[in-house]
């Protein structure tokens, strides 16, 4: 049994991987999924995080690091995890951390970040990672009660524009905001080297996924520079 205070310390100065699959995609699966999670604690992942119940379930089972999931319902707006009953039944999975929408947007069933971080605490032994698109937006989760602010959705709500690569110009910001939280970088790390940069950016974890989990977005940066 992981506690919170145990998941915590395990992430600080590490990486995280990100094993998720589209659906349609071949590797849709929780069984697969949770041997790419298992393969990347194999070579150093000190948490995974995965999408959707049964990815949750089967990975608790096959590794012994902390597992952040979460629950993605659409494509637009807020997605991710975005209700309690969503963040709920993932800490019922057996996620360490869940993780939501950590945007200011209104959220689909009317609760405040704030609610529905303090009643995630209140009814299971999870803690919430708060997916942010500014500054703005993890300082709002960090007074909401979130337990980490990560840089998720940096890029991808209109009050940052996206960047190539990670967005280390909100690491900064963040890291100098001194939010009292830990800090993760999350969203188009695609190297060592850009992990190293967030790192020394200010972030406490890394969180990288395409760049060590997805085969086909992988196999079409190589095909895409054969074929030019």
């Amino acid at each position: 049994m992981i506690t919170r205070q145990q998941a915590l310390e395990a992430l600080q100065g590490q990486l995280i991987v990100s094993a998720q699959a589209y659906p349609g995609e071949p590797m849709r699966d929780p069984r697969t999924m949770a041997g790419v999670a298992a393969s990347a604690v194999r070579g150093g992942a000190a948490a995974v995080r995965v999408q959707g119940l049964g990815d949750v379930q089967a990975t608790r089972s096959a590794v012994e690091v902390p597992v952040i999931g979460l629950w993605k319902d659409g494509a637009e707006g807020v997605f991710i995890t975005p209700t309690f009953q969503h963040a709920y039944a993932v800490a019922l999975a057996g996620a360490h951390v869940v993780a939501v929408d950590g945007t200011r947007r209104p959220r689909p069933d009317g609760l405040s970040l704030e609610q529905t971080t303090a009643r995630l605490h209140e009814e299971t032994h999870a803690l919430v990672m708060a997916d942010c698109g500014s500054l703005a937006d993890a300082r709002h989760a960090a007074d909401a009660g979130a337990d980490l602010v990560g840089t998720t959705l940096a890029g991808y709500t209109g009050e940052r524009a996206p960047t190539d690569g990670p967005d280390l110009g909100l690491v900064q910001e963040i890291r100098r905001a001194e939010l009292g939280v830990p800090l993760v970088a999350e969203g188009r790390i695609h190297t060592p080297a850009q992990a190293a940069a967030a790192r020394q950016a200010g972030a406490d974890a890394v969180v990288v996924g395409t760049a060590i989990t997805h085969p086909s977005t992988i196999t079409s940066w190589f095909a895409e520079v054969l074929q030019d």
